[in-house]
This record gives C-alpha cells, sequence and structure tokens, in this order.
C-alpha cells in the first residue's frame, strides 16, 4: 500500500508506529492509545514544532504494531528506540549496567560483592552507586570495619582449609577454616545492612551496649574492638550526606534546555542517603517542548535493569503519567508514585536537581565552542570543504603479512564513537601491502556507507602518498564525493642531533606534505585520532594471533572441537596447563570423556621434545 492508502486503514487500536525514510530506515518510533488518531495528526494541516515539521518531509513509509494495551505500547516502544536508534527520537546513549552491592541473604556466609546486574535471586541489592567511586569508598570502609569474607572461596566445614592474610590482620572471620560462628558471622551481616542503609544511629546504639557489657565482663580485648568500630562508623557517618531524614528510597531528576540543547540530571537517593548522580545530555532538542523530551528519556531510563525506587520525582507534567506509575510497578513488584512537587523538601530537591542540569549544560556549552575552535581551526590550516565533525580514520595492522588486519575508529566533535568502531580481516590480498588492503577496506567501508547515507565529514588514513591515493581511486570509483581525505604520517627529524617527531599531513593533489606545529590543539586532535586507529588495529591483531597460537595445537587433536576446547582453556586458563595436565585431570572436565583426554595426553606427550612455544594466558 501506499503512504496514503496506510493512513486511510490505521486501527483505532493502541500500538507503536514507527516512521520510515526513502530508503526504508526508521527515523522516529511512538507510541499511542489510539494509532489512527496518533499518525494521522502528523500530516493534518496546523502549527508543528520545527522537529516534527523535519520529520513529516522525510517521512515515506509507515509502519504499526498493534498492542493489547497502552502499557504494552509502552514497554514495546523502549525497546525499539533501543534497537533502531531512530534519528528522530531523543536516544539516551548509555549503555552500561550501574554498579550495586549484593548481599547473598541464602548464603551460609554472605559476602558483599559488586555487581552490574540484577536477578530475582533472594539477595539485597544496594544502589546504584554513580558514579562509582563513591561506593568504593564505602566498599573499603566496610572492609577495615566489619570482618566479613572477601574471598571467592566456597566454604566447606568437611574440608577447612588455612585461612588466608585477611584473617591474620583481622579483617575476616575465615569460614573457610570451618571455625567461624556462624551466629557471630550472621551478626556482622546484619551490622553491615545497618550501615549501608544510614542506620547509623541504630548501629551505634547496639555495638556501645556491647562494649559496655564486654568491659563488665572484664573482655578488654573484645571492648577496644567495638570501640574502635564506633569510632570508624562515627567518623564516616559524619561524611554522610542525609538528604531525607525519613529514609525514602527516590529518585530526584532535573531538566535544563538551552540553545537547541538540554540535560537532564538524576540524583538517586536510597534510604535517604544521595548514593550518586547521573547526567545526561541531548543535542538536536530544538522545538521539543521539555514535557517530549522528559517522557522519551522516562521510558528509555527505566527500561534499563535497574532498582526502581518507591518515588520518582520530576520537574514537569508528562503525558501519561498514569501508565508511567502502572509500567514501574510492574518492574519494582510495589506501587511507585510519580508526581511533580510543587512546594517543601520534595521541590528543593527538584530545584536541587534542576540547578545541577543547568550548570553542567553551561559547561557543556563551553567546552562545545572550545572543541568547535578546534575543529574551525583544523578546517582553515588545512582548507578543508567542511568543518569536520565527524571524522572516521584507518591503519593497518600486519606481521610481514600474516594476519593482516584494519581498524576504523570514528570521532564525533572530539570524542571518540565507540559505537561505530569496525575491525576489517583483510580478504583479498595476499602477503604484506599495506596500499592494497587499505583499499580494500575504504571500499568495503564506503560502498555500505554510501547505502546507508551516512558519510563522514572528513576521513584520515594513516600512512603517505601510497595509502592516500589508493583511497581516493577507491572513493573515485564509488563517486563518493562529499567528503575531506587526507593521509597523516608521523616523521622524525634529526638535523640537530635530537629525535623529535612531527606529523605530516597529505592533502590530495599536493606534492609536499603540510607539517604542523608540535604544539598545537590540532596536531594533537588528528594525532589523537590516528593513535586511536593504531591501538585498535594493533589490539584487534594481537587477538587473532593469540587465537591462531592456541588453535594450532588444540585443533589438530581427534576428537576436541570448538566446545571441548573452550572447556578446557576455561578450567585450566592456559594452553601451557593443559599441556601439563594428566589424563584424570582432563577427563575430570565438563564435557571431555576418558578417550578425549587420552588423545589430548597422547598429543602432548609425543612432542614434550619440541621447544615450548611461548603462550599467552586466555582467561
Amino acid at each position: 500500500m501506499t503512504l496514503e492508502e496506510k493512513l486511510q486503514n490505521l486501527p483505532d487500536s493502541p500500538g507503536v508506529y514507527l516512521m520510515k525514510d526513502a530508503r526504508g530506515h526508521i527515523i522516529y518510533a511512538g507510541k499511542a492509545l489510539s494509532l489512527r488518531n496518533r499518525v494521522r495528526s502528523y500530516f493534518q494541516k496546523g502549527a508543528k514544532d520545527e522537529k516534527t515539521e523535519a520529520l513529516v518531509r522525510n517521512i515515506s513509509d509507515l509502519e504499526t504494531i498493534v498492542t493489547h494495551t497502552e502499557l504494552e505500547a509502552l514497554i514495546l516502544e523502549a525497546t525499539l528506540i533501543k534497537k533502531h536508534h531512530p534519528r528522530f527520537n531523543i536516544i539516551l546513549r548509555d549503555d552500561k549496567n550501574y554498579p550495586y552491592l549484593k548481599l547473598n541473604m541464602k548464603a551460609e556466609y554472605p559476602r558483599l560483592d559488586v555487581v552490574r546486574g540484577l536477578k530475582k535471586d533472594g539477595s539485597v541489592y544496594y544502589g546504584p552507586y554513580v558514579p562509582a567511586g563513591g561506593m568504593w569508598e564505602i566498599l573499603a570502609l566496610i572492609r577495615r570495619t566489619f570482618p566479613l569474607a572477601t574471598c571467592k572461596k566456597e566454604f566447606n566445614r568437611e574440608k577447612p582449609e588455612r585461612p588466608c592474610v585477611q584473617h591474620q590482620i583481622g579483617r575476616c572471620l575465615a569460614p573457610c577454616s570451618g571455625e567461624a560462628d556462624q551466629n557471630a558471622y550472621r551478626d556482622m551481616v546484619q551490622q553491615v545492612r545497618l550501615f549501608i542503609e544510614g542506620k547509623n544511629r541504630d548501629l551505634i546504639t547496639i555495638l556501645k551496649q556491647r562494649m559496655t557489657d564486654a568491659s563488665e565482663q572484664l573482655e578488654y580485648e573484645r571492648a577496644a574492638e567495638l570501640r574502635d568500630r564506633i569510632a570508624k562508623i562515627e567518623g564516616a557517618f559524619e561524611k554522610q550526606k542525609i538528604i531525607s531524614p525519613g529514609f525514602e528510597n527516590q529518585d530526584v531528576i532535573g531538566y535544563a534546555a538551552e540553545g537547541g540543547h538540554a540535560d537532564i540530571q538524576v540524583l538517586f537517593i536510597r534510604n535517604g542517603m544521595l548514593t550518586g548522580r547521573k547526567d545526561f545530555t541531548f543535542t538536536e532538542v530544538r522545538g521539543m517542548s521539555g514535557e517530549d523530551v522528559l517522557t522519551d528519556f522516562l521510558h528509555q531510563f527505566y527500561a534499563k535493569e535497574m532498582i526502581v525506587p518507591a518515588e520518582v520525582l520530576l520537574p514537569l507534567e508528562v503525558p501519561d503519567r498514569d501508565i508511567l506509575e502502572r509500567w514501574l510497578a510492574d518492574r519494582r513488584g510495589a506501587k511507585v508514585e510519580v508526581s511533580v512537587p510543587h512546594r517543601g523538601r520534595k521541590r528543593e530537591l527538584v530545584q536541587m536537581a534542576c540547578d545541577n542540569a543547568m550548570q553542567a549544560l553551561k559547561e557543556q556549552t563551553l567546552s562545545r565552542k572550545s572543541k568547535e575552535r578546534v575543529l574551525r581551526a583544523l578546517q582553515e590550516e588545512l582548507g578543508l570543504k567542511h568543518l569536520p565533525r565527524r571524522i572516521e580514520a584507518f591503519d593497518i595492522s600486519n606481521i610481514q603479512g600474516t594476519e593482516a588486519v584494519a581498524s576504523m575508529v570514528a570521532f564525533e566533535n572530539n570524542l571518540p564513537d565507540k559505537r561505530s568502531y569496525k575491525r576489517f580481516k583483510i580478504r583479498t590480498v595476499a602477503g604484506q601491502d599495506d596500499f592494497a588492503s587499505m583499499a580494500e577496506v575504504v571500499r568495503r567501508r564506503y560502498l555500505r556507507a554510501k547505502e546507508e547515507g551516512h558519510l563522514p565529514d572528513l576521513i584520515l588514513i594513516d600512512g603517505g602518498k601510497g595509502q592516500l591515493n589508493k583511497a581516493l581511486d577507491v572513493l573515485k570509483e564509488l563517486e563518493v564525493q562529499e567528503p575531506d581525505v587526507l593521509g597523516l604520517a608521523k616523521a622524525r627529524s634529526g638535523e640537530d642531533g635530537s629525535r623529535r617527531e612531527f606529523e605530516r599531513v597529505f592533502l590530495p593533489g599536493v606534492e609536499e606534505p603540510v607539517i604542523l606545529d608540535p604544539a598545537s590543539a590540532v596536531t594533537h586532535l588528528v594525532a589523537r585520532v590516528r593513535d586511536e586507529a593504531h591501538r585498535f588495529a594493533i589490539e584487534y591483531h594481537r587477538k587473532l594471533r593469540a587465537q591462531r597460537a592456541i588453535a594450532s595445537e588444540l585443533d589438530d587433536i581427534p576428537g576436541i572441537g570448538e566446545t571441548r576446547k573452550k572447556a578446557l582453556l576455561r578450567h585450566f586458563g592456559s594452553l601451557a596447563k593443559v599441556r601439563q595436565a594428566k589424563v584424570e585431570d582432563l577427563a575430570a572436565v565438563k564435557g571431555m570423556t576418558r578417550k578425549a583426554a587420552e588423545e589430548v595426553y597422547g598429543h602432548f606427550a609425543a612432542r614434550q621434545g619440541s621447544p615450548a612455544q611461548e603462550e599467552k594466558e586466555v582467561s
């Protein structure tokens, strides 16, 4: 059907709609209670903001997915935005899971671990801690104050082990020895919980009473130990920032926008304490309302794996707040209140988050202006057609023609765009030929980029005239004319006895290279981009060499396939240790049989006379 026919046949049902451009790429994803009313509203005459007008001009096709409820549509919308990154949606570029502290209360001797994933396993989780520095400080203090086990050992009363140095310096009760009092250990765990939850007054009251009891019973060493623990806890208590005396769990969200950019600040308050904050910056929001930006953010932010608090405080009203509350309550497993406070302590918290967001926005604006000055200097110094906001750089890596690979790194506004990094195995070039290898990877990269319509402003080739000319020939063949193309080569000068390095830039059609000032910001930028491409290529090359070294031995053994090879390396830790293992140890590995173990043992036994090959540890 044509777009007009699809608009006439839209269902009057909840669901998600996907807007597509002429190339079939998804450029916007949205949800609606009524797909018919919502999608048609884009094409009706009337006042629209700049971004909506630009979106409508680019729509060539659309797709709809019907759901049973608007809540299902909300969940699906967040999933599709994360998957497709439509350019007209607000995109939350934060794919990391936040760090938490975990206490596994089902374990005989619970330990406090740092995790980035949440599971419904009966454990108690604390956090998130963003940035993670505060969490490591808390963890270090806990380990100095409460002697919980910190190792990864499996505690077995029937097979006690000799306690480690942590027990000897008084920082572990040594459950591994089989002599730790389980009740005393559990009591210690409860003290740790009180400390993390900010209930320090309760904890100090308990410990002071125990110190008094120990002193009256003439247990002076025990009393001194408790006295020292109380002092450490009181010192930590003074540093803790109590935001809410009611021990609430809240996410406080602030919003600021200026000059087409926006910043959202999230304050994580857990048990009344500020455990961390996270800053999110969005560009190109000109013409969008704060409510729309905030709504898109909330849907993507809470789609992450995280602990949802009991209360979310917002600076602005958002559409369908009741749907949002139901979704968050489903994720939390209990009621969640989403509110916009207008007075009192909660309003002060929201204002504090908004002030932080505005300050961050001002700092980002200054940073953008500074970066743009460097880009303009680069454009002027080298006579580029375009301001090089996006730079893609290529590098080749091989040793005597073996395992030849290439890398492509991307920088957006002076910062690495690691999502766009690419690695290439050289397919069509035999031996060591950097010119032909560069031609191959440039062809592969821009044949696809041309189809997708995503070309950089500047292409940076690591090498001199030869590599640059090969890249230019390929781009001419592909009819890719938009980007500027440069070659960059490092050179050394020894005329004055020094070994000073400087950068030479080769320009298309220019015989002599341009020598960059070693101290200039322009030189630092292009050298940084080139060095990152080199690092990425070398890293990939080393990985392939290590894999080949391992494969050359284990893959030649009858009965050892990919699964058994991985199991052996995972169990023993390195190929060198597999070589040294006995038949019984090999047979004990999961997936191995006695016959396969004998094959492995016999293979290495027959080669004992040959020089040992240096192997890299495989984790």
